[in-house]
């Protein structure tokens, strides 16, 4: 075999190898990927079957970036719903496309109460919470896992340093933040971790001022806010907000807070929160000049209906915490012309609303 026949059969092998880790053979990567994130998130999972290239793509960060930069992110709705008899609790999702819910895949793990929930690149962390034991006991849990939204499963993330519940949690430049709450014995914890998605690392940082629990966190402004609850300076309901600083590692306190929050979510940068027995208005909290406004809820007559807040398509939805059979959602547009603020709308969860999170991807 002469030499010019030696060259054509290495260089013939070096394409076979560069087609075969091609995303898409005939293709540059970078235009397979715009073209890949073209694709439905609806069809995600079978993209993911196709190939292991395909479904490596599908789970990473990069993907999640590219579908932003191209634009074709969706939001999709999900919900924690129990049924009429408080039994059977399950995440369901609205299916953007159809219009209808679908079930997701069981929660890992024993069943839980008093978790913490965020959402990062487009996917749902379920943190600690209080689980049943196998001799049917309660304790204090610091186990993670993982909804991956694009490929509809669940996996298990690095346990916490501390095991805790009733804790505030938030995201925050891209790190999660967990915020004192209960421990093993019902403790009261003072600690802070972040965990970082990147690493599958949890890491322990400067604790609150003092022990903190049954509280609520945002992230806002490239600051952490955490307020309601209880606290070991005060008699009964927490006033105050502890407002971590990154940059600094330190904690501040601001004196202006809500009190026995029973719902809460981040809209256009403010933080919109509802306090128990108090169902005719929303509380508002503007960060840039700690204050804060009403919004009254266009409701009427004694029905205590209970709301579970859902952030969908820059609107806030109020879904009911009970299992209400004639209740509508309530929708607020804080961008709508006065007097039009609220509306109803035909989307209701399959049950009793728990909590709501919305992931975009």
């Amino acid at each position: 075999m002469d030499s010019s026949e030696a060259f054509i059969r290495s260089s013939t092998k070096i394409n076979l190898i560069e087609l075969e880790s091609a995303l898409i053979p005939g293709l540059p990567d970078d235009v397979a990927k715009h073209c890949l994130a073209l694709v439905p998130r609806v069809h995600f999972q079978s993209l993911g079957s196709v190939c292991k290239s395909w479904r490596k793509l599908t789970q990473s960060k990069e993907f999640y970036m590219v579908r932003k930069y191209v634009g074709t992110q969706e939001e999709w709705l999900y919900v924690l719903v129990e049924d009429s008899d408080g039994k059977c609790i399950q995440w369901q999702v609205l299916n953007s496309l159809k219009g209808k819910w679908q079930s997701l895949p069981p929660m890992p793990g024993p069943p839980r109460t008093a978790f913490g929930f965020v959402v990062m690149d487009a996917k749902l962390l379920i943190i600690a919470g209080l689980m049943e034991d196998s001799d049917s006991t309660a304790k204090a849990s610091a186990d993670v896992y993982e909804y991956d939204s694009f490929l509809n499963r669940w996996s298990k993330l690095a346990e916490m340093n501390v095991a805790r519940y009733e804790f505030a949690c938030a995201v925050l430049d891209g790190l999660v933040y967990a915020i004192g709450g209960r421990g093993f014995n019902g403790e009261n914890l003072s600690s802070v971790e972040v965990f970082d998605l990147s690493t599958n690392k949890w890491s322990l940082i400067e604790s609150l001022r003092c022990p903190r629990w049954g509280c609520f966190a945002c992230g806002l402004e490239g600051k952490l806010y955490v307020m309601g609850g209880r606290s070991s300076f005060t008699i009964g309901h927490s006033r105050s907000i502890d407002v971590y600083d990154p940059k600094s590692c330190s904690w501040a306190e601001v004196k202006n807070g809500c009190v026995m929050v029973t719902a809460h979510a981040v809209l256009e940068e403010k933080l919109v929160c509802m306090e128990w027995k108090n169902e005719r208005e929303l509380a508002v909290f503007n960060v840039s000049d700690n204050s804060w406004k009403r919004v009254i809820l266009p409701l009427t007559g004694r029905l205590t209906v209970g709301f579970c807040f859902g952030n969908f398509n820059e609107k806030l939805f109020l879904f009911s915490s009970k299992n209400e059979p004639y209740y509508k959602t309530l929708v607020y547009d804080p961008r709508a012309v006065p007097g039009s603020e609220w509306q109803t709308t035909h989307i209701r969860p399959l049950g009793a609303c728990i909590c709501s999170v919305t992931i975009t991807g």
